[in-house]
């Protein structure tokens, strides 16, 4: 079972900028796909972000060129810089961790779907709030 806390979230005005980070423990980089989705109150679960074990990352349309994820793999720290932020960014942010072989594609969507599974990890979120 891998364990995952976030951080980093906060309040900021539009077009700022925020950098989340996800600390995993009790996994191996290279069995996972790693990801963020974001959840607002009555709005469906979003992937956001992925991360493929050979480094490759795929992104939601919504944030590309925005969003960048990228992985310390030293520090077993997941990262999520957000830049050009928009008040439709709101969200409760989650690090999200998804056995490769339940994922036929490692990417946004499918870190939004599998952790709706018993498969998917997942840790407690952190609060982004934008404000125009």
């Amino acid at each position: 079972q891998v364990q995952l806390v976030e951080s980093g979230g906060g309040s900021v005005q539009s077009g700022g900028s925020l950098r989340l980070s996800c600390a995993a423990s009790r996994y191996s980089y290279s069995m996972y796909c790693m990801g963020w989705f974001r959840q607002a109150p009555g709005k469906e679960r979003e992937g956001v972000a992925a991360l493929d074990i050979d480094g490759t990352t795929r992104y939601a349309d919504s944030v590309k060129d925005r969003f960048t994820i990228s992985q310390d793999n030293a520090k077993n720290t997941l990262y999520l810089q957000m830049n050009s932020l928009k008040p439709e960014d709101t969200a409760m942010y989650y690090c999200a961790a998804v056995p490769i072989p339940k994922t036929p594609t490692c990417d946004a969507h499918t870190i939004a779907v599998v952790t709706t599974t018993r498969f998917g990890n997942w840790g407690q979120g952190t609060q982004v709030t934008v404000s125009s």
